[in-house]
């Protein structure tokens, strides 16, 4: 079980937490160790092919501009280019169960990873590390100075023993052809999971905090599906519609149609 320091999440005004657990900086510092073997084993690898191929035959300039090259490119392009189209995940991040997600629990994009990858001076070249780990230990999340700097934290995936029950999130009534018009192919499951938990949440919340989280969860979320909430729909009623249409499309558990309000409609598997 994670120690309550460890966890993080969207946090309601009445400190309710939803469902995310902080990597520690541990596991942080095993991800990035990993990562650095890697690195360092395919920059190996090819040095030894290039000096097989080259030996003798080029002047000390190209060689170093190679070589130069290459590091660059593997230090800050492995985890540019992985974290940005695999979900934030790198090969030592996803080996430990770690992803990076925005603030708000959305997932990482390239801006972000830019930003990150860039940092690494600071946080590893120029520091020799040493910035990277006051800046987690002091800072509330773990964060790292690329972290603070792009708006990310990382956070540790849900493990698998957790117990799973279906929840359906039916069309709200009369808006059936407003969900099926949702185009929800952008966004990820892990930022369904924040929706879903909210949506699993909202009975415990005051009328006040409800709507004031239901707003700073939905606006991302239209950012993301490129959607311009209609004038008239709540934040709240807009999610279940995301969450609905998200169901609809990856095949999710379904129940009959509500005949009035709108809601999830759950059961154990």
């Amino acid at each position: 079980m994670a120690h309550p320091q460890d966890q993080h999440g969207i946090v309601t005004p009445e400190a309710v937490l939803l469902e995310f657990e902080n990597a520690g900086i541990g596991s942080r510092v095993l991800g990035k160790a990993l990562d650095l073997a890697i690195i360092g084993a395919v920059y190996a690898v090819i040095a030894y092919v290039f000096g097989l191929a080259t030996l003798g035959t080029l002047s000390l300039l190209p060689v170093i501009l190679v070589f130069g090259g290459s590091a660059f490119l593997l230090v800050f392009g492995y985890p540019f280019l992985f974290e940005a189209f695999w979900r934030g995940r790198t090969l030592g991040k996803a080996a430990l169960g770690l992803r990076v997600v925005t603030v708000e629990g959305a997932p990482a994009g390239t801006i972000h990873a830019a930003i990150r990858s860039l940092l690494q001076i600071v946080d590893f070249i120029i520091t020799a590390g040493l910035g990277a780990l006051l800046s987690a230990f002091f800072s509330q999340d773990n964060r790292r100075i690329g972290d603070l700097a792009a708006g990310t934290m990382v956070l540790r995936e849900r493990a698998a023993d957790v117990t799973v029950y279906a929840v359906a999130f039916h069309p709200p009534y009369g808006y059936e052809a407003y969900v099926q018009g949702l185009d929800v192919s952008r966004l990820a499951a892990d930022q369904y999971g924040t929706i879903r938990t909210f949506l699993l949440r909202v009975a415990t919340l005051a009328p006040d905090a409800r709507f004031h989280l239901a707003q700073r969860l939905a606006t991302p979320v239209s950012r993301i599906i490129n959607h311009q909430i209609p004038n008239g729909v709540p934040a709240e009623l807009f999610l279940v519609c995301v969450a609905s249409a998200y169901q609809q499309r990856h095949g999710g558990p379904q129940f009959q149609p509500a005949t009035g309000g709108f809601g999830p409609r759950a059961g154990p598997l």
